[in-house]
């Protein structure tokens, strides 16, 4: 059973679907879903400057998510190639 529930803001459901490879929309949904039990997974990093706002890589896209501990829910607020996930950041 999961420990975390995860939510995916409408921005991010639109980020996934917009990636073209259906491949790949798989393998970030695979990672999106994983956060559920383990949050914090090996290679995550936190951001500087924002707090509790994390990212994951699957491939050459990253997973921008927050973590609320609290209430245990994480938050996806941004997908995207890794070329130009962190410029819309603020956006998000």
């Amino acid at each position: 059973m999961a420990s975390y529930r995860v939510f995916i803001t409408e921005r991010a459901e639109k980020d996934i679907a917009a990636i073209d490879s259906r491949k790949d929309r798989e393998r970030v949904d695979q990672r999106i879903r994983q956060l559920a039990d383990n949050p914090r997974p090996t290679g995550s990093k936190k951001l500087s400057g924002l707090r509790e706002r994390y990212r994951i890589r699957q491939g050459d896209y990253r997973i921008l998510y927050s973590i609320e501990d609290a209430i245990r829910i994480v938050s996806i607020v941004h997908v995207g190639h890794r070329k130009d996930v962190y410029r819309r950041r603020g956006r998000a």
